[in-house]
């Protein structure tokens, strides 16, 4: 980041800094694109929600059909697509998906890992089920890219900060641009706004940096004896729920005490927890999601969303178990 701001123009600027500027875009986008795994295009944006937001109502597609625990970013961003529904498991209900995908050109939207439960969808399962249909996949991958391998699907949107890259880049990654409408401005013409190459280098820097795995399994060792103690006291470890929960993000209901009193307790003694998506945690309503898994509202409502990142410590992790014991005990 400090090279981008060293060097720094406009990169639509066709004068000498400029065109360093560009080469230095460019370089990035090629440096992510080969990171990820990705052959098609790549539209920077400031963040997956911006690239929702691009791609949901842009898509040259017809009838927008998006999975019922999206993150808030997707239903905003289409707020008149058809909800599809989940099973218990968190899964999207493959069969009806199948029924509603049949319609001219759908755009379905579907998650590769929820961000408040942490399940993984089967995105190969849904992009067949779509693909067969003549449709369309956009999948939200702000959880997994730089921890997973990218899933079939037509468009992703990406997120640097969740892989350990500055807040305020993301991307849009398209298989081709004749799949979206233009909008003019930078990007080749798809997205407005002078393009943040501080930021692109950051992002490009943190997922060759992005280690395998994304977080050390010994780091995460003390939350097993912490599901068990879960369990005996009456609570619920949501991981035990689902269809493919993935390490790095839990969602734990706490036996009598609500998630509103843990986030504030857990704070009390400097642990960042959170309840729902931290996007929408603030508001401290019911979490959407948890409603689409029709898990009883009282386990949900005393249900705090954990999540451990790159830097997290198995010193971090033990405190946070010991204070949610002391806490459940109490």
């Amino acid at each position: 980041m400090e090279h981008g701001f060293a060097i720094w123009a406009n990169p639509s600027s066709p004068h000498a800094e400029g065109r360093k500027a560009r080469e230095a875009l460019e370089h990035a986008r090629e440096r992510i694109k080969a990171e990820l795994g990705w052959t098609g295009e790549l539209i920077f944006t400031s963040g997956a929600s911006e690239a929702l937001a691009l791609a949901l109502p842009q898509a040259k597609a017809g009838a927008r059909l998006v999975s019922a625990v999206e993150h808030d970013a997707v239903l905003k961003a289409a707020p008149d697509a058809e909800r599809l529904p989940v099973l218990g498991d968190g899964a999207l209900d493959i069969e009806a998906l199948a029924e509603a995908v049949q319609r001219e050109r759908p755009l379905v939207a579907a998650q590769q890992v929820n961000s408040e439960t942490g399940n993984a969808q089967d995105q190969s399962a849904i992009y067949n089920v779509v693909a067969q249909a003549g449709g369309m996949l956009l999948a939200d991958c702000a959880q997994g890219a730089g921890k997973l391998p990218l899933p079939p699907c037509d468009m992703a949107v990406i997120s640097a900060h969740k892989f350990g890259g500055p807040i305020g880049v993301g991307a849009l990654l398209v298989k081709d641009y004749a799949m979206l409408e233009p909008v003019g401005g930078h990007e080749r013409g798809y997205r407005r706004g002078t393009e943040n190459l501080p930021g692109a280098l950051g992002m490009a820097a943190a997922l060759e940096a992005a280690s395998d795995p994304y977080v050390a399994p010994e780091v995460l060792e003390p939350l097993e004896q912490l599901a068990g103690e879960c369990r005996s006291l009456g609570g619920t470890w949501l991981s035990d729920l689902l269809a493919h929960h993935t390490p790095y993000i839990r969602s734990i209901a706490m036996p009598h005490m609500s998630g509103a009193a843990q986030v504030m307790r857990f704070d009390m003694v400097g642990i960042a927890v959170s309840q729902g998506s931290a996007c929408s945690s603030g508001t401290m309503k019911t979490s959407h999601v948890l409603d689409a898994m029709q898990l009883d509202p009282k386990v949900a409502a005393n249900t705090i969303r954990v999540s451990f990142g790159w830097n997290t410590t198995r010193a971090e992790v033990e405190r946070f178990c010991e204070v949610w014991l002391g806490m459940a005990k109490s």
